[in-house]
């Protein structure tokens, strides 16, 4: 009998939820994904200091004036972490734009084009790179636009379902719905301490947008995120992707067990959903009729800039 990862694998492709090297090398995962609160939490490790440090140099040295060092050093940060990431995993990694960008579609167009202008001189081409965006309407737009221009975009901070189809009619390459932080937020609100698995609020929108995707035939991958425990994990097992932490990670594969598959496309042909016509008024109201996903939203978007601005501060002094 093989390990809980290995039986997930055959089944989902699994991803790396981390900023961490070791743990990639340990589990091998097909992609892995960063946002700017992992980011920042690799970047003050001191076993990454000279990824920091070769940022900042190249930053000083592209930089037209003092004030966009800061600026470019965050953009060149991001990029070196994901090219280290590249040389462990196959296939591609997530790499975020500035959450502070979520409501501006053309800033967030001007700053994933430039991220993929980075992976380019590199050497790394643009299918390996997912550009990352919160799913406002300003961002899905964002994706649209970008994928005339052959860039493929993660969309994060998932949690309607207004946003996933939203998404799907922009032909967006990736979804990312937040399976724990769906479930926190039905924990506190409904004051229930635990729910079946199947039962999961979180399970539940991810298994709904996952049957939506293939009934209808949109190309959308989906990738449940954000979890909380294993049985999320193991109830999703089947969906396109699953992006997990190093912890998780670790619990599967060190339990023995058999993972059957619990979403299945076929299935989802005969699932009880009806087409969704979506444009900007729907979107929005849809959304907003959504309290939890309005909340989990905003509160998501404030965390991610958050943290952009303490990984700012502590560059800093290395910019002094």
């Amino acid at each position: 009998m093989a390990d809980l990862l290995t039986g997930l694998k055959q089944l989902s492709v699994v991803v790396a939820d981390t900023g961490d090297f070791a743990a990639m090398r340990k589990y091998q995962p097909r992609d892995a994904t960063t946002n700017p609160s992992l980011l920042l939490k690799a970047a003050t490790m001191p076993e990454y200091a000279a990824v920091v440090d070769r940022a900042v140099q190249d930053a000083k040295r592209e930089a037209r004036s003092g004030s966009a060092v800061l600026g470019l050093t965050m953009d060149k940060l991001a990029v070196a972490f994901g090219i280290e990431i590249l040389g462990i995993v196959p296939n591609r990694v997530s790499t975020e734009v500035d959450a502070r960008l979520s409501f501006d579609t053309e800033a967030s167009v001007a700053k994933a084009r430039l991220l993929i202008g980075f992976y380019e001189a590199a050497g790394i081409p643009r299918e390996r790179v997912l550009i990352k965006l919160a799913s406002t309407w300003e961002g899905i737009e964002a994706a649209r636009l970008l994928k005339a221009d052959g860039i493929r975009c993660n969309l994060t901070l998932l949690f309607s379902f207004a946003q996933a189809v939203a998404c799907a009619e922009a032909g967006v390459q990736l979804v990312s719905p937040f399976v724990g932080r769906i479930l926190d937020w039905h924990k506190k609100s409904t004051g229930t301490a635990s729910y079946a698995p199947a039962e999961d609020p979180g399970v539940v929108s991810v298994t709904r947008i996952f049957n939506y995707y293939k009934k209808f035939g949109h190309a959308t991958e989906v990738m449940g995120a954000s979890f909380r425990n294993r049985d999320e994990i193991l109830e999703l097992a089947g969906c396109d992707l699953l992006t997990i932490s190093p912890a998780l990670l670790e619990e599967l594969q060190a339990n023995q067990g058999t993972v059957p598959r619990k979403l299945d496309p076929a299935a989802a042909y005969t699932a009880p959903l009806e087409r969704v016509a979506m444009n900007e008024r729907v979107f929005r109201w849809l959304h907003n009729e959504d309290q939890m996903a309005t909340e989990k939203l905003s509160d998501g978007i404030r965390l991610f800039a958050a943290d952009s601005i303490k990984l700012e501060k502590a560059l800093a002094p290395r910019l002094a």
